[in-house]
């Protein structure tokens, strides 16, 4: 081949050889020839750590559904040190007998053992038994112990995991034993929802490995993304748990991590697998030179696409919560893996397969084409009618977004538990024989000379059935607690007002807890965080794309055009899970409502995803670009070179996120719904109709710069010759 300039040569296809330059590129050469070392390096990165894997269930923390700073995370820490452990985490017991009194037949024996159960465990405080009047029920038939919480909230959720077993297992014939409260809800909670995400995870491998040899063509290219996703995932999953020794780390952290990784890691491998099969296969360059383009250019995308996801998640981090946190950097922590594993392993592997990459081919397989003939057909109609096509995008996202108008949050209910789960039965009990805001009784605190005073204020108010006297503390605190029974069920809205109103009427000093105000305090810091986070993610996500495309106008409307499918979705998810239009079919009783933890968490998720979609499409416009100065190249193009990715992708991650929404409690059907939603919204109808329009009807003026701004800002370059 003639040489036709220093460093280049030309290829088959008439187009120049890539000039071994780039950070990225030099990265991929250098992996490729040092595989002992990266191969030495990943062995013990995944033998190591994921050695800690298998201890993530146990481990990792199963609480932390609080607002930092609240009143009532200070009366939950307040009773826990000075009255026994008789706080919102505590374990009820309820014993119950449908026969007779507990005080007859085989009652006081039950009773018995589950007082020598619950004393036999050291995380457990203070054992108090059933008070007549307060936690015996009139009629003697329904019972509650309380063992008290000696130790944090995480560690009372896995001592609930322990007993629940054992406790359930001294029922008789007769008499039925059913741990609740807070700590048994998460408990049960976390144990229904880890068994869904992993029969969800069953279910999507196969179906994304379908999606992927279609899209790939090959039976071995197919399964590279699986693989490396795989590596990453299992040292994230060890990390956590290493972390989780410093800090608590919610088990969600690793639910939300194997689902969201799956999908991002098989974006990325997309996008260098099918880039080097074109240079190696279509252009016929060397195994060297292909990956130094398949890392200049799809590998400096990737690295852009990681970037926008890892700012947007970290706006959650802005959420005063453990549980947000501690989710939000557990899927941080597993992009940073599947990252790594993209840009070191993968190449490596590219350049060792290197034919071989394209065994087990479908017939009709074109392994070396980069260039989508469909997608370019596709292209050019969005440039010949981009307002018809652009009108129709738009008009479909409007109306699914007009529902979004009449969304209501809420903390979840019991009703998320499964109807035989040990919280929920016995959530039931308690309500049935104590009235229905028993399962949510208030902790007051309150200085012991106020005591009086705030006994009789709870007393009058008419949000509460009843008011017990005054328990003072044994130690010399000087504080007092007043355990009260609201006269509403502990989701009902009306709660809210009551606590309210509680709080502005009591003594000062006084502060109003229990497990239904953490909720709502809970519930009142994220409608304060929401509009905070999408914000920053907003503004954080438009300075990203701005500094990789050097192109305010198009930045802006990629940034935008990203709410759309944000606000559709939700629209969806109203309509769903608040009125419950196809409950039935995906199986959930619908509480009228959204959980209130959704729209801040997924809104960062979304707009995390639907920008590594707009990297993806926006680098290749600008590569195409900056080739040929063209908008018109640069649009279908980017279309015909990036689209088939893209929608394979896309079909991956809604294949994923769907399979979430056919199994297990509520929330991850929410996930599942609402994510799947987006990311079916956002492939088809934002980032293969409305941003190829934008970029069609901007014209030169999507990649316009002022010269003051192109001074500043870095020169990242997408073009590779």
């Amino acid at each position: 081949m003639p040489e036709t300039a220093r460093g280049t040569s030309e290829l088959r296809d008439g187009r120049t050889r890539a000039p071994l330059t780039g950070l990225l590129g030099r990265l991929g050469v250098w992996v490729s020839g040092h595989g002992r070392v990266v191969i030495a390096v990943w062995v013990l990165l995944v033998i190591g750590l994921g050695s800690f894997a298998p201890f993530v269930e146990k481990n990792l923390s199963g609480a932390g559904w609080q607002a930092d700073g609240s009143q009532s995370v200070q009366v939950r820490e307040l009773a826990q040190k000075h009255f026994g452990g008789n706080a919102s985490h505590a374990i009820q017991v309820v014993v119950h007998d449908d026969t007779g009194p507990l005080t007859e037949g085989q009652g006081p024996q039950v009773l018995a053992r589950v007082t020598s159960t619950l004393e036999d465990d050291p995380r457990i405080a203070e054992v108090i038994a059933a008070q007549p009047g307060a936690t015996l029920s009139s009629d003697g038939k329904t019972a509650i112990i309380l063992a008290g919480a000696g130790a944090d909230t995480n560690e009372m959720v896995r001592a609930a995991n322990d007993l629940k077993g054992p406790l359930s297992a001294l029922s008789t014939d007769s008499v039925s034993v059913n741990p609740t409260g807070s700590s048994v809800l998460w408990s049960d909670f976390n144990a229904a929802n880890l068994k869904a995400m992993l029969t969800s995870e069953m279910l999507s491998w196969p179906i994304t490995l379908a999606i992927l040899v279609i899209a790939f063509g090959t039976l071995v290219a197919a399964g590279l993304p699986l693989l490396l996703t795989l590596a990453g995932l299992i040292a994230s999953a060890g990390a956590l748990v290493l972390i989780n020794e410093v800090v608590p780390v919610s088990i969600w952290a690793m639910n939300f991590a194997m689902m969201f990784s799956l999908a991002l890691g098989i974006d990325y491998a997309l996008f260098l697998v099918v880039r080097y099969r074109a240079a190696r296969f279509g252009q016929g360059a060397s195994p060297k030179e292909a990956i130094t383009q398949t890392m200049n250019t799809a590998g400096k995308a990737v690295l852009l696409s990681a970037a926008t996801v890892l700012i947007s998640l970290s706006a959650v981090m802005l959420v005063p919560s453990p549980s947000f946190r501690s989710m939000a950097g557990g899927i941080m922590l597993s992009v940073v893996f599947v990252l790594a594993a993209t840009l070191t392993l993968l190449p490596l592997v590219l350049v060792k397969l290197d034919k071989r990459i394209n065994a087990i081919a479908l017939p009709w397989a074109r392994t070396g084409q980069h260039h989508s003939p469909a997608f370019e057909r596709w292209g050019q109609r969005l440039w010949k009618r981009p307002y018809a096509w652009g009108a129709v995008a738009l008009a479909i996202l409007i109306a699914l977004s007009v529902p979004l108008a009449g969304l209501k949050t809420a903390m979840p209910s019991i009703t998320v538990l499964p109807s035989d789960a040990h919280a929920r039965v016995g959530y039931d009990q308690v309500k049935d024989a104590f009235g229905p805001g028993a399962p949510g009784t208030l902790q007051v605190i309150t200085p012991s000379s106020s005591a009086a005073q705030t006994h009789q204020v709870l007393d009058a108010d008419p949000g509460i059935a009843g008011a017990m006297p005054p328990i003072a503390a044994t130690d010399e605190s000087g504080l007092s607690l007043i355990s009260s029974v609201p006269t509403v069920d502990p989701s009902d809205p009306s709660l809210a007002s009551t606590i309210d109103r509680l709080r502005t009427q009591l003594p000062d000093g006084t502060l109003v807890g229990g497990a239904a105000v953490e909720n709502l305090d809970l519930k009142t810091q994220l409608d304060t965080s929401t509009p905070i986070v999408i914000t920053v993610v907003l503004l954080l996500g438009f300075a990203l794309l701005l500094v990789a495309l050097r192109a305010p106008l198009i930045a802006l409307i990629g940034t935008v055009v990203s709410l759309l499918s944000t606000a559709a979705a939700f629209g969806v998810a109203r309509l769903v899970f608040q009125d419950g239009i196809g409950a039935n079919l995906f199986g959930f009783e619908s509480q009228g409502f959204l959980d209130a933890w959704a729209p801040v968490f997924f809104f960062a998720m979304i707009f995390a995803i639907a920008m590594d979609y707009t990297v993806f499409l926006l680098s290749s416009a600008k590569e195409h670009w900056e080739r040929s100065g063209d908008p018109k190249e640069a649009m279908i193009g980017a279309v015909a070179h990036s689209g088939r990715v893209i929608f394979a992708a896309g079909g991956v991650m809604v294949a994923v996120f769907f399979t979430f929404a056919l199994s297990g409690p509520l929330p991850p059907k929410e996930m599942g719904v609402i994510l799947g939603v987006a990311v079916l919204l956002d492939t088809f109808l934002v980032r293969l109709v409305l941003l190829p329009v934008a970029l069609r009807l901007a014209g030169r003026a999507a990649w316009a710069c002022p010269a003051w701004l192109s001074k500043i800002l870095p020169n990242i370059s997408f073009a590779h010759d």
